[in-house]
């Protein structure tokens, strides 16, 4: 797609994911808010609408509880925010789910949103799921979002390996992801961000099975 009608939605930048058991651990949050205030400053040097996210628990719950300090964004997104800004709260993993974000979109013309924050194994991918039957196009900033280390009854998976294996998953079809620089590139050359596909993802995923 050329000339891609974008908005930049930043996904629950909180306080929360930066200490404690939520703390984002891949790649490093100290290398993940530069990315994501690079991206904010070139979407509002482009004129391209940004939205800014938080979850809620609900209040007096033991996580994201408006009010506290934790429920708040992150400083330096807060400094760059403007009226301008849709700014959203929501209680779901997607930030499609019971928000008005979708109409606010529509409203703007956008068909075509850009995911940055936290986390890659929640709300990111929960988000870019959703948004292929609302009919939007997704991108994933690789090096502006993040992933925590997991692990329950049904295995252990840490943080990089949490990140790296979903963005494949997603830019095998719900996703084009790319770093950063490269949203940027194409934010000034009018272009969609280059994803793949399923069926060249598993042809390329079988072919590299094979030279192993």
């Amino acid at each position: 797609m050329s000339n891609p009608r974008r908005a930049l939605v930043l996904v629950d930048v909180q306080q929360q994911y930066f200490s404690g058991p939520l703390e984002i651990q891949y790649p490093p949050h100290q290398e993940s808010v530069p990315m994501i205030v690079r991206a904010i400053d070139a979407a509002a040097a482009a004129g391209i609408p940004i939205a800014a996210i938080q979850h809620s628990e609900g209040e007096g719950a033991p996580v994201f509880a408006p009010g506290t300090p934790e429920f708040d964004l992150h400083p330096d997104v807060e400094r760059r925010k403007t009226d301008a800004w849709k700014e959203v709260t929501k209680q779901y993993g997607s930030v499609y789910a019971d928000t008005d974000l979708a109409g606010w979109l529509r409203q703007h013309d956008i068909d075509t949103v850009t995911l940055v924050g936290y986390m890659t194994n929640n709300c990111i991918l929960a988000s870019a799921v959703e948004a292929e039957a609302l009919g939007f196009d997704t991108e994933v900033l690789s090096d502006a979002t993040g992933a925590i280390n997991l692990a329950n009854d049904a295995g252990f998976a840490d943080a990089k390996t949490v990140h790296t294996t979903l963005l494949a998953l997603l830019n095998s079809n719900w996703a084009a992801v790319g770093t950063t620089d490269a949203w940027t590139d194409a934010l000034e050359a009018g272009q969609a961000l280059k994803g793949s596909d399923l069926g060249s993802s598993a042809m390329a995923g079988a072919a590299r099975l094979a030279k192993a």
